[in-house]
Protein backbone atom coordinates (compact mmCIF):
# COMPACT_ATOMS: atom_id res chain seq x y z
CA UNK A 1 0.00 0.00 0.00
CA UNK A 2 1.22 3.56 -1.18
CA UNK A 3 1.94 5.59 2.05
CA UNK A 4 -0.11 8.46 0.97
CA UNK A 5 -3.29 6.52 0.86
CA UNK A 6 -2.94 5.10 4.64
CA UNK A 7 -3.69 8.89 5.96
CA UNK A 8 -7.46 9.67 5.44
CA UNK A 9 -8.36 12.87 3.68
CA UNK A 10 -10.14 14.46 7.29
CA UNK A 11 -7.35 13.78 9.27
CA UNK A 12 -5.08 15.63 6.72
CA UNK A 13 -7.16 18.76 6.44
CA UNK A 14 -7.57 18.93 10.25
CA UNK A 15 -3.69 18.80 10.34
CA UNK A 16 -3.20 21.61 8.03
CA UNK A 17 -6.02 23.53 9.76
CA UNK A 18 -4.22 22.87 13.20
CA UNK A 19 -0.62 23.75 11.90
CA UNK A 20 -1.74 27.41 10.51
CA UNK A 21 -3.42 27.94 13.46
CA UNK A 22 -0.40 27.29 15.70
CA UNK A 23 1.88 29.35 13.86
CA UNK A 24 0.56 32.40 15.04
CA UNK A 25 0.65 31.02 18.52
CA UNK A 26 4.31 29.74 18.29
CA UNK A 27 5.58 33.05 16.78
CA UNK A 28 4.07 34.89 19.63
CA UNK A 29 5.40 32.52 22.40
CA UNK A 30 8.66 32.23 21.37
CA UNK A 31 8.91 36.26 20.87
CA UNK A 32 7.85 36.56 24.22
CA UNK A 33 10.63 33.99 25.77
CA UNK A 34 13.30 35.96 23.76
CA UNK A 35 12.26 39.23 24.79
CA UNK A 36 11.92 38.47 28.09
CA UNK A 37 15.40 36.74 28.39
CA UNK A 38 17.38 39.81 26.28
CA UNK A 39 19.57 42.09 28.50
CA UNK A 40 19.51 45.02 26.41
CA UNK A 41 15.67 45.63 27.22
CA UNK A 42 16.53 45.53 30.48
CA UNK A 43 19.45 48.35 30.34
CA UNK A 44 17.51 50.44 27.60
CA UNK A 45 14.71 50.61 30.61
CA UNK A 46 16.83 51.44 33.24
CA UNK A 47 18.51 54.10 31.08
CA UNK A 48 15.40 55.51 28.86
CA UNK A 49 13.10 56.19 31.84
CA UNK A 50 16.21 57.08 34.42
CA UNK A 51 15.33 54.43 36.72
CA UNK A 52 18.60 54.79 38.80
CA UNK A 53 17.15 58.39 39.66
CA UNK A 54 14.02 57.53 40.25
CA UNK A 55 14.84 54.12 42.82
CA UNK A 56 18.16 55.54 44.19
CA UNK A 57 19.67 52.20 42.95
CA UNK A 58 22.74 52.70 40.51
CA UNK A 59 23.00 51.26 37.14
CA UNK A 60 25.27 48.54 37.67
CA UNK A 61 23.12 47.19 40.31
CA UNK A 62 19.91 47.32 38.40
CA UNK A 63 21.48 45.44 36.06
CA UNK A 64 22.33 42.70 38.38
CA UNK A 65 18.56 42.78 39.48
CA UNK A 66 17.86 41.85 35.79
CA UNK A 67 19.83 39.48 35.68
CA UNK A 68 18.77 38.16 38.56
CA UNK A 69 15.23 38.23 37.75
CA UNK A 70 15.89 36.51 34.45
CA UNK A 71 17.65 33.57 35.77
CA UNK A 72 14.34 33.28 38.60
CA UNK A 73 12.21 32.79 35.45
CA UNK A 74 15.05 29.83 34.00
CA UNK A 75 15.82 27.73 37.22
CA UNK A 76 13.59 25.81 39.48
CA UNK A 77 13.34 28.62 42.81
CA UNK A 78 10.36 29.07 43.91
CA UNK A 79 10.38 32.31 45.55
CA UNK A 80 12.64 35.54 43.77
CA UNK A 81 15.19 37.06 46.12
CA UNK A 82 17.22 39.88 44.16
CA UNK A 83 20.32 40.56 46.39
CA UNK A 84 21.13 44.65 45.74
CA UNK A 85 23.10 47.74 46.75
CA UNK A 86 20.89 50.70 47.68
CA UNK A 87 22.48 54.29 48.54
CA UNK A 88 25.16 52.45 50.17
CA UNK A 89 23.28 49.14 51.91
CA UNK A 90 23.12 45.86 50.60
CA UNK A 91 19.68 44.16 50.95
CA UNK A 92 19.47 40.23 50.45
CA UNK A 93 16.08 41.00 49.18
CA UNK A 94 15.31 43.92 47.99
CA UNK A 95 11.58 43.08 47.45
CA UNK A 96 8.95 43.18 49.94
CA UNK A 97 6.67 39.64 50.39
CA UNK A 98 3.69 40.88 48.08
CA UNK A 99 6.26 41.39 45.39
CA UNK A 100 7.93 38.05 45.98
CA UNK A 101 4.67 36.31 45.83
CA UNK A 102 3.27 38.50 42.76
CA UNK A 103 6.16 37.23 40.88
CA UNK A 104 5.91 33.75 41.50
CA UNK A 105 2.52 34.05 39.83
CA UNK A 106 4.63 36.15 36.56
CA UNK A 107 7.24 33.24 36.61
CA UNK A 108 4.07 30.58 36.73
CA UNK A 109 3.03 32.56 33.78
CA UNK A 110 6.30 32.97 32.03
CA UNK A 111 7.28 29.42 32.33
CA UNK A 112 3.51 28.93 30.80
CA UNK A 113 4.50 30.46 27.79
CA UNK A 114 7.83 28.61 27.45
CA UNK A 115 5.94 25.51 27.39
CA UNK A 116 3.22 27.08 24.65
CA UNK A 117 6.26 27.52 22.59
CA UNK A 118 8.23 24.04 22.96
CA UNK A 119 4.94 22.25 21.84
CA UNK A 120 3.54 24.40 19.36
CA UNK A 121 7.52 24.34 17.99
CA UNK A 122 7.18 20.69 18.61
CA UNK A 123 4.28 20.25 16.41
CA UNK A 124 5.00 22.24 13.76
CA UNK A 125 8.51 20.76 13.79
CA UNK A 126 6.62 17.17 13.83
CA UNK A 127 4.40 18.04 10.91
CA UNK A 128 6.91 19.21 8.52
CA UNK A 129 9.30 16.12 9.12
CA UNK A 130 6.67 13.73 8.99
CA UNK A 131 5.45 15.24 5.98
CA UNK A 132 8.55 15.22 3.92
CA UNK A 133 8.98 11.40 5.51
CA UNK A 134 5.78 10.30 4.06
CA UNK A 135 5.65 11.98 0.73
CA UNK A 136 9.56 13.08 0.06
CA UNK A 137 9.92 16.00 -2.39
CA UNK A 138 6.10 16.17 -3.35
CA UNK A 139 5.20 17.63 0.46
CA UNK A 140 7.13 20.79 -0.54
CA UNK A 141 4.45 22.88 -2.49
CA UNK A 142 2.49 22.14 0.99
CA UNK A 143 5.31 23.41 3.15
CA UNK A 144 5.12 26.29 1.35
CA UNK A 145 1.09 26.59 1.84
CA UNK A 146 1.26 26.05 5.17
CA UNK A 147 4.09 28.41 5.90
CA UNK A 148 2.72 31.14 3.94
CA UNK A 149 -1.08 30.77 5.59
CA UNK A 150 0.91 30.78 8.59
CA UNK A 151 2.68 33.81 8.06
CA UNK A 152 -0.63 35.44 6.33
CA UNK A 153 -2.77 34.36 10.23
CA UNK A 154 0.11 36.47 11.66
CA UNK A 155 -0.55 39.33 9.92
CA UNK A 156 -3.98 39.31 10.39
CA UNK A 157 -3.52 38.66 14.34
CA UNK A 158 -1.47 41.74 14.50
CA UNK A 159 -3.61 43.54 12.67
CA UNK A 160 -6.15 42.82 15.19
CA UNK A 161 -3.30 43.77 18.30
CA UNK A 162 -2.88 47.00 16.53
CA UNK A 163 -6.33 47.64 16.22
CA UNK A 164 -6.66 46.94 19.75
CA UNK A 165 -4.12 48.88 21.27
CA UNK A 166 -5.85 51.82 19.75
CA UNK A 167 -8.33 51.90 22.78
CA UNK A 168 -5.02 52.38 24.64
CA UNK A 169 -2.22 50.38 26.23
CA UNK A 170 -2.93 51.11 29.56
CA UNK A 171 -6.54 49.79 29.27
CA UNK A 172 -4.80 46.50 27.61
CA UNK A 173 -2.43 46.53 30.32
CA UNK A 174 -4.65 46.36 33.40
CA UNK A 175 -7.12 43.42 31.03
CA UNK A 176 -3.73 41.45 30.70
CA UNK A 177 -3.74 41.54 34.92
CA UNK A 178 -7.38 41.01 35.33
CA UNK A 179 -7.37 37.96 32.78
CA UNK A 180 -4.01 36.50 33.98
CA UNK A 181 -3.55 36.77 38.02
CA UNK A 182 -5.95 36.06 40.32
CA UNK A 183 -5.29 37.97 42.87
CA UNK A 184 -4.30 41.68 43.27
CA UNK A 185 -0.78 41.15 43.80
CA UNK A 186 -0.01 42.79 40.79
CA UNK A 187 -1.55 46.05 42.36
CA UNK A 188 1.61 48.04 43.46
CA UNK A 189 2.60 51.47 44.69
CA UNK A 190 6.32 52.88 43.40
CA UNK A 191 6.33 54.84 46.18
CA UNK A 192 7.22 51.76 48.57
CA UNK A 193 7.79 49.04 45.67
CA UNK A 194 10.03 48.67 44.34
CA UNK A 195 9.32 46.19 41.72
CA UNK A 196 7.05 48.88 39.92
CA UNK A 197 9.42 51.27 40.37
CA UNK A 198 11.97 49.30 38.54
CA UNK A 199 9.57 47.98 35.75
CA UNK A 200 7.12 50.75 35.18
CA UNK A 201 4.26 50.36 32.57
CA UNK A 202 5.98 52.16 30.19
CA UNK A 203 8.59 49.33 30.11
CA UNK A 204 6.18 46.49 29.55
CA UNK A 205 5.18 49.06 26.39
CA UNK A 206 8.81 48.98 25.03
CA UNK A 207 8.52 45.39 25.44
CA UNK A 208 4.93 44.96 24.01
CA UNK A 209 6.54 46.61 20.92
CA UNK A 210 9.56 44.68 20.45
CA UNK A 211 7.73 41.31 20.66
CA UNK A 212 5.18 42.95 17.89
CA UNK A 213 8.24 43.99 16.17
CA UNK A 214 9.82 40.34 16.08
CA UNK A 215 6.75 38.53 15.28
CA UNK A 216 6.46 40.95 12.45
CA UNK A 217 9.51 39.68 11.21
CA UNK A 218 9.06 35.92 11.46
CA UNK A 219 5.79 35.78 10.11
CA UNK A 220 6.92 38.12 7.05
CA UNK A 221 9.91 35.60 6.74
CA UNK A 222 7.06 33.04 6.74
CA UNK A 223 5.80 34.85 3.68
CA UNK A 224 8.52 35.55 1.89
CA UNK A 225 10.27 31.65 2.65
CA UNK A 226 6.79 30.46 0.99
CA UNK A 227 6.99 32.70 -2.24
CA UNK A 228 10.44 32.02 -2.92
CA UNK A 229 9.24 28.10 -2.74
CA UNK A 230 6.82 28.13 -4.92
CA UNK A 231 8.09 30.37 -7.32
CA UNK A 232 10.78 27.37 -7.48
CA UNK A 233 8.35 24.22 -7.47
CA UNK A 234 5.80 26.40 -9.91
CA UNK A 235 5.71 23.80 -13.34
CA UNK A 236 5.07 20.85 -9.87
CA UNK A 237 2.70 23.37 -8.14
CA UNK A 238 0.76 24.64 -11.80
CA UNK A 239 0.33 20.77 -12.79
CA UNK A 240 -0.96 19.68 -9.47
CA UNK A 241 -3.59 22.45 -9.41
CA UNK A 242 -4.88 21.44 -12.89
CA UNK A 243 -5.93 18.61 -11.55
CA UNK A 244 -6.93 19.41 -8.56
CA UNK A 245 -9.09 22.68 -7.35
CA UNK A 246 -9.18 22.15 -3.60
CA UNK A 247 -9.24 25.48 -1.21
CA UNK A 248 -5.73 25.85 1.00
CA UNK A 249 -6.50 23.95 3.61
CA UNK A 250 -7.38 21.08 2.10
CA UNK A 251 -4.59 21.32 -0.63
CA UNK A 252 -2.02 22.14 1.99
CA UNK A 253 -1.58 18.46 2.73
CA UNK A 254 -0.58 15.94 -0.73
CA UNK A 255 -3.11 13.59 -1.26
Amino acid sequence: MRPDTTIPRPLKILVAVLFISLVPIFLIAFSVRWVINFPPLYSYGFDRFDIPSRTGIERAELISAGKQIRDYFNNDQEYLAVRVVVRGILYQNIYNEREVLHMKDVKALVQGVYRVSELTGLFLLAVLVGGLAIWGRRFLPSVATLIGWGGWATVGLLIVVGLAMTIGFDRLFLAFHLISFTNDLWQLDPRRDYLIAMFPEVFFFTATILIIVSVTFLSVCLIVASWIMRKKLQPATDTEESSDNRTPAQSALTR
